[in-house]
């Protein structure tokens, strides 16, 4: 696997624990619950690291933006299914135009130089 491909990788792992984090941090009902607190905090810790990973390799730009776009999309995702928060036409448009972003950008990236 090349550079780029796991820079790609680390990307979507630290989107995906992002995810995790959100949710947990939700749990610990504003950092008043001990166990979901703790996961935050190093689930946060190794997001960022994978994140820090994927810079190395790819545009800051263009990686922040993905990582906090699959962070916003599966948040709300879990929120709507976890959480019962709503989920109206628009926030799914909206969440739509925020997939077809990520692959954009994922699209439109490669070989540039950092």
């Amino acid at each position: 696997m090349n550079k780029e491909s796991v820079a790609w990788m680390s990307l979507l792992f630290a989107g995906l624990l992002e995810i995790i984090w959100a949710t947990t941090m939700k749990l610990s009902e504003g950092f008043t619950v001990l166990t979901p607190t703790l996961w935050t905090i190093a689930l946060l810790i190794v997001s960022f690291g994978l994140l820090a990973k994927a810079f190395r390799v790819l545009p800051a730009g263009t990686g922040y933006a993905v990582f906090t776009g699959i962070g916003a999309v599966g948040t709300v995702i879990v929120g709507a299914f976890l959480f019962d928060e709503a989920l109206s036409g628009w926030k799914l448009l909206l969440v739509t135009t925020l997939i077809i972003g990520i692959i954009g950008l994922k699209q439109v990236t490669g070989g540039e130089e950092v």
